[in-house]
């Protein structure tokens, strides 16, 4: 953990970057001024909206904006970022905007604006300007691009030897040069820290004198690092299924991705258990589920979304339990995990390990999860496969595979939001990404600004999970009520 001198220069560091910020804000916005760091933005936005190309749903505008490739370097080259909105429903209670941070890393934030905005509560698209923006690296902001051959040659992330471990080494370093050449020099500045300069530039193009932020997922650590970066910016901010970027060790990290995952996998078992209409009930759901992970191993399970080809058991877990888990749809895999069981053990077509998200490298940016060796990762692999027995090689072992050998720009650490506004730490009690004690030690973190919200349901996702959470989240986005510290919201049936 670092040491308080070391967050000292850290916190420093920021600071001057925002300075930098500041002075290239005039560029960015169009403005003939540059502002200080802590002088009133801009009164008037300078984004020109025009119909989203390819858009069915009437109703959002899209736009672009410019800015720095790297924020240390404002003078240098540029990207455009893509940018959409909705309007406030209601013109007349308008609040102002609402920028959302996508999740993933590698989620598009315009496709959420344009097909998905029934994401956010009635109130809050009543009363606010629904904006967000595709990340630097990631849709229609100069997206991260590499040779489709190469992507197809990805080695198992399953090692079984040194010889794998050297082998994945040497991959990695191939494909980063690769992407690296065919996406230009974004490729070297994609890391959190710089998308909170992106988004201090869009609000400050919006005409908000302060932010109001709603973050999801991997978006809560970009908002957590703006609050950090520019504490007296912050207007309202939410945080929801939260990251806690002061897990510095590569164990830990590992360890606390797997518990929460097994917690839903036995949250799963449970309610098959005790549910009549689950298709699996009166059976013993492990044994049905291990059945499937050993024909899987095997080469004869069937890939349900493609009829003749394999489903590996890493799939089978990443793509068909977890999928499910994030959605709390536990009827749902019941359904699943029986129709594969009933099914005939066939031979397949093997299948190459599964892409990873498109913005990986953006992960590898701003998580340092070292690995010195195989013996190393075998025994990482092996503390996942104890923590989380139903459910081995799950996805962030492969994160930390594909990141083996690069450079991370933006590491962690605790974070350091003094005299920043309340701010809304909400998760599911049950979240199988980002678990609960994550939000609580993030809500410690930010000490008096840290107000936690408990969801004591399943999923990854809470802020409109029932009226409770959404009246509460509601409430704090549109006129500051903030809930009392500890509130718990009571879980809705999977």
């Amino acid at each position: 953990m670092p040491s308080r001198g070391t967050k000292a220069l850290r916190r420093t560091a920021l600071r001057r970057t925002a300075t930098v910020v500041g002075a290239a804000m005039a560029v960015v916005t169009g403005l003939a001024a540059a502002p200080a760091v802590h002088a009133p933005p801009p009164a008037t936005g300078s984004l020109r909206w025009g119909p989203c190309a390819g858009s069915t749903q009437p109703g959002a505008e899209c736009s672009t904006f410019s800015v720095p490739v790297d924020w240390a370097d404002p003078r240098g080259p540029r990207l455009e970022l893509a940018v959409a909105r909705r309007k406030a429903t209601d013109p007349g209670a308008r609040v102002g905007s609402m920028v959302f941070g996508p999740g993933g890393p590698g989620d598009s934030g315009v496709t959420m604006v344009v097909d998905r905005v029934s994401r956010f509560s009635p109130e809050v698209r009543r009363r606010f300007d629904i904006v967000s923006f595709d990340p630097r690296g990631v849709g229609g902001s100069n997206p991260v691009t590499c040779s489709a051959e190469l992507l197809a040659e990805r080695p198992s992330p399953q090692l079984k030897s040194q010889a794998d471990f050297d082998a994945t080494m040497a991959y990695n370093k191939r494909l980063r040069a690769d992407c690296r050449a065919r996406t230009g020099p974004v490729f070297d500045h994609l890391d959190t820290a710089q998308t909170v300069q992106d988004v201090d530039a869009l609000r400050a193009a919006l005409g908000e004198r302060k932010l109001t932020f709603h973050g999801s997922s991997y978006g809560t650590l970009l908002g957590a690092q703006y609050a950090e970066t520019h504490p007296r910016r912050v207007r309202a901010m939410v945080l929801e299924s939260v990251m806690d970027h002061s897990v510095a060790a590569t164990h830990d990290f590992l360890r606390a991705e797997a518990a929460s995952a097994e917690d839903s996998f036995q949250e799963f078992v449970q309610w098959c258990d005790r549910t009549a209409d689950c298709a699996l009930h009166g059976r013993d759901v492990r044994t049905v589920w291990r059945g499937l992970l050993d024909r899987a191993r095997q080469g004869e399970l069937e890939d349900p979304a493609s009829p003749g080809r394999a489903l590996s058991s890493p799939d089978l877990v990443n793509k068909i339990a977890f999928r499910k888990f994030y959605e709390a749809d536990y009827a749902g895999l019941a359904t699943v995990i029986a129709t594969m069981h009933a099914s005939e053990p066939v031979p397949a077509t093997p299948t190459s390990p599964a892409p990873l998200p498109p913005a990986t490298p953006v992960f590898c940016s701003d998580w340092h999860l070292p690995v010195r060796d195989f013996k190393t990762y075998a025994s990482l692999v092996a503390m996942m496969h104890k923590t989380a027995p139903d459910l081995p090689y799950l996805l962030p072992v492969h994160m930390v595979a594909a990141c083996l050998g690069a450079p991370t720009a933006n590491p962690q650490h605790r974070l350091d939001a003094h005299g920043a506004p309340p701010i809304l730490v909400s998760n599911a009690l049950h979240d199988p990404a980002t678990g609960h004690p994550w939000a609580v030690s993030v809500a410690r973190q930010l000490g008096r600004s840290g107000v936690l919200l408990t969801y004591e349901g399943h999923g990854h996702g809470s802020v409109t999970s029932g009226p409770c959470m959404q009246d509460a989240v509601d409430g704090y986005l549109t006129d500051l009520t903030v809930p009392p510290r500890g509130t718990s919201c009571p879980a809705r049936r999977p």
